[in-house]
């Protein structure tokens, strides 16, 4: 899911009111925004911005969502992948390996990025939110998970018009991943099957 995002600063009166319009375009995201589908862009970078020392290729590809916790997330280049939530479960599918692995969504997602745009509730229950100054021409927040064990130590998340244009997420590695959103279409038409999902035949399935 690019440079490390800078540090929180101490913010002006200025800054203080574009970082609150971050969290209120989130607050307005998760209230109104019930379903979606775009395009996405994913690239990973090392530890302080520097090449990581096995560089994974970027990435891109189409998303869709529908809460509660219900998404599709299908990567088409440089390779396919998949990942599909029906709500009660997580499919991670990898063509070439020939495999599935299975999670229950509250263990695949409850502290993810995923969570935040995906799920519903308040985005405080299991996240420290914080305001960041505005840059790139988006404004931004900062998400710490409460739990030690998300997998990741913070996720920053620039909004313009209401909906999420880019994330910046620091692992416990110490590498960033950027996702970049494009082409966001807010609450279009989406049925079950569009999250469902079926193993082909001959692929080993593994249960987490």
């Amino acid at each position: 899911m690019a440079a490390v995002a800078v540090a929180l600063a101490p913010l002006l009166a200025p800054g203080a009111a574009w970082a609150a319009s971050a969290q209120e375009q989130l607050k307005s995201f998760v209230a109104t925004v019930t379903s979606a589908s775009g395009n996405f862009s994913q690239v990973t970078t090392g530890a302080a911005g520097a090449p990581s020392a096995r560089p994974k290729p970027p990435q891109s590809g189409t998303f869709s969502f529908q809460r509660p916790g219900r998404f599709r997330w299908a990567v088409q280049k440089p390779y396919e992948q998949l990942i599909v939530s029906d709500g009660k479960q997580v499919y991670q599918y990898d063509p070439d390996l020939a495999q599935v692995t299975v999670r229950k969504v509250d263990k695949a997602i409850g502290t993810s990025p995923a969570a935040i745009l995906f799920g519903e509730g308040s985005l405080e229950q299991s996240f420290d939110v914080s305001p960041l100054p505005a840059r790139d021409g988006l404004e931004w927040l900062r998400a710490k998970p409460r739990s030690n064990d998300a997998g990741f130590s913070r996720v920053d998340i620039g909004f313009k018009d209401n909906l999420p244009a880019r994330i910046e997420l620091l692992d416990a590695f110490g590498q960033t991943t950027r996702v970049d959103l494009s082409g966001i279409a807010p609450n279009p038409r989406l049925g079950d099957k569009d999250f469902q999902f079926v193993p082909p035949k001959g692929v080993d399935t593994v249960q987490m």
